[in-house]
């Protein structure tokens, strides 16, 4: 029975890769991915998955408004399991609609992204797929106090914390760290005791 999967981590983790390696596994056994990721991730270039440690694909990309039940029913060879990186860029809407794929095509999706922005408050796509999804993982790093990190933490040009500004920023190893919540909190009371 064909499930949706929610595997969730903070920046770091290594969701990307381990998307790029589930994608190799299947293939590995003759079955066909459709790989996609939402438009608005462009860091890697247009078309392409990539990791940090450096595994990469290419990958159908999607504007926010697509209807993802109806791009898949438009595809002209036979899908075995869709993977989908990024998955906190999907709306609700699009969320609801790869359930629907699961549930009338019996076709797994395993969807990879982060649970929660910098603010530590839910992206749409993630808050949804904690809500429906069959299946919920979270994908594991570590603080650098050694504690398991669970806020993506955005930084300023000189290192500080930011907690105010858009949702959506796109970035890596410049812009954001993972940091445990005891950490990102005493390292705010230290900026604003310095400021």
């Amino acid at each position: 029975m064909a499930k949706l999967y929610f595997k969730y981590g903070v920046m770091g983790s290594s969701k990307t890769a381990q998307a790029l390696i589930t994608k190799f596994n299947y293939e590995e056994r003759g079955m066909r991915v459709w790989l996609i990721k939402p438009q608005i991730d462009s860091r890697d270039g247009e078309g392409v998955v990539m990791s940090r440690a450096g595994l990469s694909a290419t990958a159908y990309v999607f504007p926010p408004e697509e209807d993802l039940y109806q791009s898949f029913q438009k595809l002209t060879h036979q899908i075995d399991v869709i993977i989908v990186d990024e998955c906190q860029f999907l709306s609700e809407e699009q969320v609801d609609q790869l359930a629907m794929l699961v549930i009338d095509n019996n076709i797994p999706v395993l969807c990879f992204g982060l649970r929660a922005d910098f603010r530590t408050k839910m992206f749409p796509g993630s808050k949804r797929l904690m809500e429906i999804a069959d299946s919920i993982t979270e994908i594991k790093t570590i603080c650098s106090c050694g504690r398991k990190a669970t806020v993506n933490v955005r930084l300023d040009e000189s290192g500080r914390i930011i907690t105010e500004g858009e949702q959506i920023l796109i970035g890596g190893n410049d812009r954001y760290t993972a940091m445990c919540y005891q950490c990102f909190v005493e390292k705010q009371k230290k900026q604003k005791s310095l400021s």
